[in-house]
């Protein structure tokens, strides 16, 4: 190892000028080369002696002895400055200069050379100096150990060797002041006893960081180890001064490169440091376990002192939603303080745990004990603050049950006591709809009710027990709770029952106003068909037929229509008393049918006369079709037939040209004009042909004429035998209404008596 007695960074500025540098080229001879590069500028003798002392300080003696080849570039200095630089050279470094090589210009200098021999001063000087040009300084160095500027293969870069030798000598100082105050830390642990002051800890402390440091140590060596410091990487030549084509050689090898130096401080700082890292654990396990300790005894007293003091004075439910909340707010303060402590234990156990893995048999037994213990106390206490929580929030949810609860009662009952005046059948089947799905509600909310009072004596009555000490309750607020969640239970059960019974109530008259409603309506319905019924009456039932069997079928279709708009007027009539009877049931005297009843009557009224006049021009066209049609059937027709064929026609002609009056005067008439005149069109057809069987029949009249005198004696003869018979017959039917007489008394006397 080399001894340096300067530091680069004293006179960086100097080195930075590149007065003086050692390429890691070698002579020969395997003397190290030292090439002083002279400027045009004036050159500083006391900075390029400052240079020099401190290049000359870094190989070892082992190389120094080998000698230097110093190489002075004078080809851009002038020959005074270059003759000062050979003569210091004798006072700096006499004996280790070997050979000086000044590199003259091309020309200027042979002019001179006589006037000063260095060959000739050889003995005064201690080395031998030649003159020598830049292409011919071959002769006495190999090409591949001269740099680019004297046309070599070496390369070398000033600012790269000068940082890393920067680096070297910071690291060297470093690791050497550290080794130093390792070695005192370490030896004085032996020393010194286990149990002294704790504050002694601090003189663990080294000025350096010792990973800081052996990472650039590391650093270091590693780009020795590339061959990198105070060198080029792929320089070559022969190691032991051979020529051209020997084999390859490294830069300034060991001397230069410092890496046994580096190697060896890294190696003890690794020792002292192992050593150190074991002392400081050492310490820090005795240290910790005092701590841990002294933490575990800190948690196990505020656990079983303030922390369940103050959960036992939490033992109330309250009596509403805010105050429970209250409360909650309350336990989550308590719980917040609890999760501190807890927050040490999670990491004591965890310390714990970590020191179990690797203490002793006499600090595990200890370390168990210790975590036993804690883990006891805290499990109890977060079983305490659990079944707390559990407890408040089954009681905040009993009360906002209870809450909700009131205020649909409330709703409901507000509902009941409003009167009930809708204006439809719809809306009351909603109102009653409504009325029904609240009161689902509430039966819903009364079973939530007491199944979350349920749980809330459930939870207070599976509340862990205290230590073992206490053998009594805390606080005895358990009973005073469970008594007010049954009370409230049954408050608002006593509340739901006199809702539902109102409810009863309003269901059976809101029933009855709907059917109220329903037969209102029914009844305006039935005015309606019964109005749709006169209007067909009127417009439809024109026609009289054109034969008796037509006519006939009309008048048994027409009496079947009447008796559907009787039945049609008994069901309107039957739904307005209906109305009646529950107007009176539900004391609703503004309710009334209104105009429904006078509107069934009138238009009832209208539909029996229409009715009624429709079966009388019915009745006189059937006897009229029946009368024609026997008259043009028969081969012997009375004058007497033939005179009422003609009668019965002209008073139905008559007939369907007179209107219908109403009882209020108002007249209508059957069909349209049109419909009327084609049905007086078929009565005069038929009564031409009743007057052409007329003229038929006085036509043959005429040619009987003489066959009745003949017959004029018989008829007489047949005239009073007809007047016996006829005799005969009034007084049969003499007898058979004096029968009919008897018959008619009877059934007056028979009714009476069922009357009485």
């Amino acid at each position: 190892m080399s001894n340096v007695t300067m530091e680069a960074t004293t006179i960086l500025p100097i080195l930075k000028k590149k007065l003086a540098f050692l390429s890691g080229g070698k002579d020969r001879r395997s003397g190290l080369i030292l090439t002083i590069p002279l400027s045009s500028d004036q050159t500083s003798m006391e900075e390029l002696s400052a240079t020099l002392d401190y290049l000359l300080s870094i190989p070892s003696q082992k190389c120094k002895a080998r000698g230097f080849t110093v190489i002075v570039d004078g080809r851009k200095s002038q020959w005074n400055i270059v003759k000062t630089v050979v003569l210091m050279l004798q006072n700096v470094i006499p004996a280790e200069v070997s050979l000086v090589c000044v590199v003259k210009p091309d020309e200027f200098w042979d002019k001179k050379v006589t006037h000063f021999c260095f060959w000739k001063e050889k003995d005064r000087l201690g080395f031998e100096v030649i003159l020598v040009s830049a292409n011919k300084l071959t002769r006495y160095i190999e090409p591949c150990q001269l740099t680019d500027d004297f046309g070599g293969s070496l390369d070398y870069d000033h600012s790269d060797w000068l940082g890393k030798r920067l680096v070297f000598e910071k690291f060297t100082k470093e690791s050497t002041s550290l080794l130093d105050e390792l070695t005192i830390i370490n030896d004085g642990d032996k020393s010194s006893s286990v149990d002294k002051d704790k504050s002694a800890d601090c003189a663990l402390l080294p000025s350096f960081d010792p990973e800081t440091v052996l990472q650039t140590g590391h650093e270091l060596l590693s780009e020795l180890q590339q061959r990198r410091f105070n060198g080029s990487e792929g320089g070559g030549g022969g190691g032991g001064g051979g020529g051209q084509g020997g084999p390859a050689w490294r830069p300034m090898e060991e001397e230069l490169l410092a890496q046994p130096q580096v190697m060896k401080l890294l190696d003890s700082l690794r020792e002292q440091y192992t050593r150190y890292q074991e002392l400081c654990r050492q310490r820090n396990k005795r240290t910790q376990l005092d701590e841990i300790h002294t933490k575990v005894m800190q948690v196990v007293t505020w656990l079983q002192g303030p922390g369940s003091e103050l959960l036992k004075t939490q033992q109330a439910i309250g009596d509403s939603m805010r105050s429970a909340q209250a409360l909650q707010q309350k336990h989550e303060e308590i719980e917040s303080q609890h999760s501190e402590w807890f927050a040490v234990y999670v990491e004591l156990n965890q310390q714990i745990a970590a020191l179990l893995s690797a203490g002793e048999e006499e600090e595990v037994v200890e370390l168990k004990a210790l975590q036993q213990q804690l883990s006891d106390v805290c499990y109890q206490q977060a079983a305490h603050l659990e079944s707390r929580q559990n407890v408040l929030q089954a009681a905040q949810g009993f009360h906002g049950t209870t809450q909700e609860l009131s205020q649909q009662l409330d709703g409901l009952l507000g509902m009941l006591c409003a009167d009930v005046a809708p204006a439809d059948g719809a809306s009351i089947q909603q109102n009653l709809k409504l009325l029904e799905e609240k009161l689902q509600t509430v039966e819903a909310g009364l079973s939530s009710l007491r199944q979350k009072g349920a749980l809330v004596m459930e939870q207070m009555c599976s509340h862990p027990a205290w230590s073992l000490e206490e053998t009594e309750s805390p606080a005895g607020g358990e009973p005073d709770n469970v008594q007010q969640v049954q009370s409230v239970m049954e408050e608002m059960q006593l509340r739901k029952q006199r809702c539902e019974d109102m409810v009863d109530v309003r269901r059976l008259k809101m029933l009855q106003m709907v059917q109220l409603f329903k037969c209102e309506e029914d009844a305006l319905q039935a005015v309606e068909w019964l109005s749709e019924l006169l209007d067909a009456l009127l417009k439809t039932h024109v026609r009289l037929g054109d034969e008796s069997q037509e006519t006939r079928t009309m008048l048994d279709k027409h009496r079947k229509f009447v008796d559907v708009a009787q039945s049609t007027y008994d069901y309107g009539r039957q739904l307005l008393q209906a109305t009646v009877v529950l107007c009176q049931s539900l004391r609703c005297t503004t309710r009334s049918s209104g105009d429904t009843l006078p509107r069934l009557n009138r238009v009832w009224k209208q539909f029996s006369v229409s009715a009624e006049e429709r079966q009388q021009r019915l009745e006189l066209a059937l006897h009229f079709h029946t009368t024609a049609e026997r008259v043009l059937q028969e081969e012997c027709v009375d004058a007497d037939y033939l005179d009422e064929v003609d009668s019965s026609g002209k008073t139905l002609l008559d007939r369907l040209t007179m209107p219908i009056i109403f009882p209020d005067g108002s007249e209508q008439y059957f069909g349209s004009p049109s419909e009327t005149a084609a049905a007086a069109e078929a009565v005069r057809e038929r009564l031409l042909l009743v007057e052409e069987r007329r003229l038929q029949l006085q036509e043959a009249r005429i040619h009987n004429d003489d066959e009745e005198e003949v017959l004029n004696g018989q008829e007489v003869r047949l005239d009073v035998i007809g007047e016996e018979l006829s005799e005969k017959e009034e007084q049969d039917e003499e007898e058979e209404e004096e029968e009919e007489d008897a018959g008619q008394q009877d059934e007056d006397l028979e009714r009476a008596t069922q009357d009485c």
